[in-house]
């Protein structure tokens, strides 16, 4: 399939100079989903004559209008599709408006094409859930997408669209980024309003925002996407510039602390470590001060705390799911992970619940402890390869504690102290599939991400697409 090389930024100042119209735009984009989607299984709902209709009634003038998108299954609803969150309890439910990150899109003039594939509930690091199936990875269909993100990037990185929405509560956003040659950022605490899902005590550690191909367009979506809803609960630093100005912008010399050993027992496959170690190098080339650390922070106090918070979560989830359809929970209506964590959910107290969240604040004070000395911190995306489809097996619960923690480990201390962390694509391991790199900065410093990255960009590019969507 012939490579589209334009990203979003691009796209539409090609709309905007006349020499593409929208509705060429949105057409192209529907032929490539029509085409990849029936092997990738990576978009799970579409919208296509609602969107064209769209799109002949005028657009607003925003800064995307006209650039194709989709939208995450999971906790970001389009109104008229169905929001299901990847389980068979939600297989009926249909939105009746806009989260207000999908409204935000719209006013930028973004055109929602559909939905992609979520694990159920996002919890899992692969998208392989029983009610739409496995989502495969454009550069190797037996391979894991990664997850909760995973169709999301499963989309970006075979060229249907652009850009597309994700939401990270655990690395959901930064490890299909990693396993699908992309780039993503998870941004700080509060930067993305999550109306209108509350999620109670989990919004402390999910961020929405989106797997893009470029620095440039995560940028411009995050200016797009940002900011309050009147009465959040939450709300990050306030920018002292539009994230787009960043990128491009001499970072100056960043003090970078990197570091491939991550504290406990997890072993860093040695193709994930030299990704780091050449990350680091690059760094050092460009100018900056980079130096080895010892990471900071207690690994099973941050996945006890991340456990405590989203299990508690899920009862509620549940619960009020079982309310609308006023009857009792039956055997098929979760995966049998899910229902292990449910199960857990009910145990808790809220004495527990607290003395997470104390956790979970005593882990960003150790972790900021580095952010003394250095601007950015430098580890794994994930600790292992992209694993094969059925590693991360929710119909087998052993196969998710066995594995689950090598593919969050590294990510998921960034969503429990709400701190911004980015992968960016660093090269491919011994099988050729694609590996990428973390940095993390201390809240509110997005700012300081995007401009190491855009120098990255320039200085060690990565593909835009997977290989056998990027050919001729």
């Amino acid at each position: 399939m012939a490579e589209d090389p334009r990203d979003a930024i691009a796209t539409a100042g090609l709309i905007r100079n006349g020499e593409l119209s929208p509705r060429e735009v949105v057409e192209e984009a529907i032929g490539r989903i029509e085409k990849c989607n029936p092997a990738l299984n990576a978009v799970v709902a579409t919208r296509f004559e609602e969107a064209l209709q769209e799109v002949d009634r005028g657009l607003p003038d925003g800064p995307l209008q006209g650039v194709p998108t989709l939208i995450k299954d999971l906790e970001a609803d389009v109104a008229g599709l169905p929001r299901t969150g990847g389980s068979r309890l939600f297989a009926e439910a249909r939105a009746a408006r806009d989260s207000e990150v999908v409204a935000r899109y719209r006013r930028a003039g973004m055109v929602v094409l559909g939905t992609t594939n979520s694990p159920e509930f996002g919890k899992n690091a692969s998208t392989e859930p029983v009610l739409h199936g496995p989502t495969r990875n454009p550069w190797s269909p037996d391979h894991s997408t990664g997850g909760s993100s995973g169709g999301a990037a499963a989309a970006v990185a075979a060229g249907m669209v652009p850009v597309a929405h994700g939401s990270d509560g655990g690395g959901s956003i930064r490890i299909p980024a990693s396993m699908c040659g992309l780039f993503g950022l998870k941004p700080s605490r509060g930067r993305v309003s999550t109306w209108p899902y509350s999620g109670a005590l989990a919004s402390p550690v999910t961020a929405h925002h989106a797997l893009t191909t470029t620095v440039r367009d995560s940028a411009l979506l995050l200016d797009v996407a940002a900011g309050p809803v009147p009465g959040d609960a939450l709300g990050a630093p306030t920018p002292d510039r539009s994230f787009l100005e960043h990128v491009g912008r001499p970072p100056g010399r960043l003090r970078i602390g990197w570091a491939t050993a991550v504290p406990g027992d997890i072993p860093v496959h040695p193709d994930c470590a030299a990704a780091v170690e050449r990350a680091a190098d690059v760094c050092r080339d460009l100018g900056h001060e980079v130096t080895e650390v010892a990471l900071d922070y207690d690994p099973s106090q941050v996945m006890a705390a991340s456990g405590t918070i989203m299990a508690a979560s899920l009862v509620a989830t549940v619960d009020r799911r079982l309310g609308e359809l006023g009857r009792e929970l039956r055997d098929d209506d979760l995966e049998p992970f899910t229902r292990m964590l449910l199960d857990h959910g009910r145990t808790i107290t809220g004495v527990q619940m607290v003395e997470a969240l104390r956790a979970a604040q005593e882990a960003g004070w150790r972790l900021g402890r580095h952010f003394t000395d250095h601007d950015l911190l430098l580890l794994p995306t994930v600790a292992q390869p992209v694993p094969p489809l059925g590693t991360l097996d929710t119909t087998r619960p052993e196969s998710i504690y066995e594995h689950g923690t090598t593919y969050s480990l590294c990510t998921s201390v960034f969503n429990v102290t709400g701190l911004p962390a980015m992968s960016v694509p660093f090269g491919t391991d011994h099988a050729g599939l694609p590996v990428g790199v973390q940095f993390a900065a201390d809240l509110g410093a997005e700012g300081p991400l995007l401009r190491l990255a855009a120098q990255l960009e320039e200085a060690a590019p990565w593909p835009r697409h997977a290989p056998d969507y990027a050919q001729a």
